[in-house]
């Protein structure tokens, strides 16, 4: 348990696998409640059979798309059922999509953008009207280093995370002076299977997700009078190219 935590909720979205996952278990570790939520039902399921083996572990959660606002408010209207407030918002809902743009499907696009960055525009406004009323909160985005450096075939992916990097620093300017504090956390390769283009190759060398979810522990635990609005996260040691 954790005297910080002790007691805080969270919502995490994309909470079931990967980086959301690590957090959320973190969290529950560290002694608050948590609500995680992913598009699929019977791995929401799942991932809540298996967090509640975490001793005193308090989780809930729901199937829920964050690119539609109506899952959105009825994800948050469930941790409210189920864990009285929430304090901490955790963004990590997103997927890649990758490929030239003459050649990327506007559909994909509009998923694509939907879930790395309106997605944190709904999940941002529920959890702001519960801290406004309730005294505060922080909110930590999950992006990536590909919202700072565009590469080839990325312009998507690239466009949905450059967007929510400029989204949570104004949202932080915006919030500031509500006690709201925001951070946005930007990691490079981490061992998850989030795409397919990295899915078996070994991934020794990569961050791994529990190592964002120490992060995420960091920041909650630093006094109210510090705020760290940005974080690169990056293995120390890539293979070396050429």
């Amino acid at each position: 348990m954790d005297e910080f935590l002790t007691g805080k909720n969270a919502v995490v979205t994309g909470g079931t696998r990967g980086i959301g996952r690590a957090i959320a278990e973190a969290l529950l570790r560290a002694g608050a409640g948590v609500a995680v939520c992913a598009r699929g039902a019977a791995g929401v399921e799942q991932a809540i059979t298996e967090m509640k083996q975490v001793p005193g572990g308090r989780v809930t959660g729901c199937a829920a798309d964050v690119a539609d606002r109506s899952q959105v408010r009825a994800l948050f209207e469930q941790a409210d059922r189920e864990l009285s407030r929430i304090d901490i918002l955790v963004n990590n809902a997103g997927f890649g999509s990758f490929g030239s743009v003459a050649d990327f499907a506007e559909q994909e696009w509009h998923r694509l953008i939907g879930t790395n960055l309106t997605g944190a525009f709904h999940c941002c406004q529920e959890a702001l009207a519960r801290f406004r009323r309730d005294g505060g909160g922080y909110i930590i985005n999950i992006s990536s280093l590909a919202g700072k450096n565009p590469f080839a075939g990325g312009a998507a992916y690239n466009a949905s995370k450059f967007g929510l990097n400029g989204f949570t620093e104004a949202l932080m300017l915006d919030h500031r002076y509500d006690n709201v504090k925001v951070t946005t956390i930007m990691p490079g390769s981490v061992a998850t299977d989030f795409t397919s283009r990295t899915a078996g190759q070994g991934n020794d060398w990569k961050v791994a997700p529990e190592d964002i979810a120490d992060i995420v522990l960091f920041l909650l635990r630093l006094p109210p009078r510090t705020l760290v609005s940005s974080i690169d996260v990056r293995p120390s040691r890539p293979p070396r190219r050429g």
